[in-house]
């Protein structure tokens, strides 16, 4: 049934939509199978993600008609689609009147995904007008918060130090304590890798008061605050609590250094807002772990990484992780920046559109997967400055003379970016810089061609 009469104005301007402000916009790259028309498919879609059936249905009236979502420009060639949803759509909270992240992607990612006549889809940025950003949670804590515990100062106090706990999984209690007191030593933020919480060989109530002692030795021997992001990962949120609220009575007069890590993408909105509304005063710290089933440059359908970063800032992830920008391990590209810049800007041009966020607080671009100190000076160069926090895990605990070491080296990797000094020559005033050279051969063979003649390194 071609629903374009009523699913479709392409008449409508997008600025004009913008300046009402009464639509939240939606861009897509959109294919249909062959044989379907184009702007047939893309008001399909439109009706799927809104009001529409795919029969006639004696009960439309009037003022469902008026909740139309409306494509209102389609470019077959590029596959570009862009929808129009009427702010009224939207599910909203019944105790405070909230919006939902999960009404929004239960519309403009819900049943179209799997239509027939649709052969892909993928969301691949979206507009959020005035009225929507105020009725987002959005952060409680940012980046200026860690600043200020760590004694830096509140904009731009520059880069956090920081690492996964390595190996990920397989320490028992006091070889994970130690080997976060190690790190302590030189470097500043600790997080549980995504999948470590309450394993049976590593119970958190044997660990976590483990680990405070040691951020109490650390501090102690450096005079230096030390933070430590906790997973609070669960099915039930009332076990999202039962470790949360654990780990806070644990650490005690060091509470406030403790962030909670949820694993937003598997456990979805609810566990991120059940850590944001039942924990304002902690820093909510965003693992984006299995994303790249539906992110993936090879993926048509879903959304983008992109698009995953924008819609944690409204549901109040202080920091997410971003990738590395084709700087470490994983997938991705240098111009991958847009996503640092979008979560971390009051306003700021996406693929698409350009979005103001009112003042709302930003969200850290935490980077992490293959990083060591001898890619961060690229990566900030990239990037174009260095707030951000880095989880270094293998750049970290493969640092050749010890893990405090290798905090020492991203410090110095920091600095040596900062000075807008040469890498090679800062390293020969840097010992711990100088030694990630020789812990991350492959690395430095491929970045700095030459190094050993020049370090005086033989062998």
């Amino acid at each position: 049934m071609d629903q374009s009469n009523r699913y479709a104005d392409l008449s409508l301007k997008e600025e004009d939509l913008i300046e009402g402000g009464k639509h939240i916009l939606v861009a897509y790259k959109m294919k249909p199978v062959d044989g379907v028309g184009y702007l047939e498919a893309a008001a399909h879609f439109a009706a799927e993600s809104s009001t529409g059936t795919n029969v006639e249905v004696s009960t439309t009236d009037d003022f469902t008609k008026g909740v139309d979502a409306l494509v209102y420009h389609i470019d077959e060639e590029t596959e570009d689609m862009r929808i129009a949803y009427p702010m009224e759509l939207f599910d909203r909270n019944v105790t405070d009147g909230r919006m939902l992240l999960v009404s929004f992607l239960t519309l403009v990612i819900g049943n179209n995904q799997g239509m027939g006549d649709i052969a892909y889809g993928q969301m691949i940025d979206f507009y959020m007008p005035p009225r929507a950003i105020q009725l987002f949670d959005g952060p409680a804590k940012d980046i200026s918060d860690l600043w200020r515990i760590l004694g830096r100062p509140v904009e731009n106090g520059g880069y956090i130090a920081g690492t996964i706990i390595k190996p990920k999984l397989g320490l028992r209690p006091e070889p994970f304590a130690e080997a976060a007191y190690q790190f302590w030593l030189g470097g500043d933020f600790i997080k549980n890798d995504e999948p470590q919480g309450n394993q049976v060989f590593a119970p958190v109530k044997k660990v976590i008061p483990l680990v405070a002692d040691a951020m109490k030795r650390a501090q102690d021997e450096t005079g230096e605050a030390k933070l430590f992001s906790m997973n609070i990962t669960a099915d039930d949120h009332y076990e999202m609590c039962a470790r949360a609220d654990f780990a806070l009575e644990t650490f005690g007069e060091d509470a406030d250094k403790v962030a909670f890590l949820v694993d937003g993408f598997v456990g979805g909105p609810g566990m991120v807002t059940t850590a944001r509304r039942q924990y304002p005063n902690q820093y909510l710290h965003y693992h984006r772990a299995g994303h790249g089933m539906i992110t993936s440059p090879s993926s048509k359908r879903g959304y983008t990484a992109y698009v995953l970063a924008k819609m944690s800032r409204l549901q109040g992830a202080s920091g997410i992780h971003v990738g590395t920008m084709g700087y470490g391990k994983m997938e991705g590209a240098a111009d991958d920046k847009i996503i640092a810049y979008m979560i971390e800007r009051d306003e700021c041009q996406g693929p698409v559109y350009y979005q103001k966020w009112y003042g709302m607080k930003p969200t850290t671009p935490i980077i992490s997967g293959g990083m060591n100190a001898l890619r961060l000076p690229g990566f900030f160069e990239n990037l174009g400055h260095a707030n951000v926090i880095n989880t270094a895990g293998g750049g970290s605990y493969g640092h050749i003379d010890s893990p405090a070491a290798g905090a020492i080296s991203l410090r110095q990797a920091y600095e040596c970016w900062k000075e807008g000094a040469d890498p090679i020559e800062f390293a020969k005033e840097h010992k711990e810089f100088a030694r990630a050279f020789e812990s991350f051969p492959h690395d430095a063979d491929a970045i700095f061609p030459g190094w050993r003649e020049k370090l005086g390194v033989h062998k």
